[in-house]
């Protein structure tokens, strides 16, 4: 098993972010869609409303809908957790390469977050946008928990608490670099 070193472009607390926390939060909504508690639960969840779940969707689109967004999901966790590890572990002496692809990885995700947060909120009703003690932990994962993960990625770009290899550094210097390190 590689050790953190080798991944010098997602150090400590981002590698555990980033290469296990985040794709366990993603997966984990996936199985809860398809098996238990499945997707009733899950529609009835996105929106907190204190009423019981139903036995089941009424609507076979809806239930499709459901499942596939488990699978955007179960994409996203995947991705992350066999990228950034393809890239630790077959770049483990060149650092800006590193970084480069999981910039370029953390902009789309942070696009995606950007969204996630955006059209989670505006759905929510007016009554429950502003009431963050009756947001159920559905609420908070697909608002409180992403605004978290894209303060987190903002963080890495901006560089608290790393070293920049290429993000931030004069482009001729990075690329130049990373040349050296190949």
């Amino acid at each position: 098993m590689p050790l953190i070193s080798e991944f010098p472009a997602l150090p400590g607390f981002y590698q555990l972010l980033f290469l296990h926390i985040e794709p366990i939060s993603t997966v984990m909504p996936a199985v809860m869609a398809w098996s238990f508690p499945g997707a009733a639960w899950f529609h009835h969840e996105l929106i907190p409303d204190g009423t019981p779940v139903p036995a089941a969707l009424s609507n076979p689109r809806t239930t499709m809908a459901i499942w596939q967004l488990g699978n955007c999901y179960l994409l996203l966790g995947l991705i992350s957790t066999f990228v950034f590890r393809a890239v630790r572990d077959a770049l483990p002496a060149n650092p800006v390469a590193q970084e480069r692809i999981l910039g370029a990885s953390f902009t789309a995700l942070a696009l995606a977050d950007v969204t996630h947060i955006l059209w989670s909120f505006v759905g929510l009703p007016a009554e429950l946008k502003y009431d963050f003690a009756r947001w159920n932990p559905m609420t908070h994962g697909n608002i409180t928990f992403v605004v978290f993960l894209l303060s987190m990625r903002l963080a890495w770009f901006l560089g608290i608490g790393r070293t920049r290899f290429y993000f931030g550094q004069p482009r001729a210097a990075a690329i130049h670099a990373g040349k050296k390190s190949s």
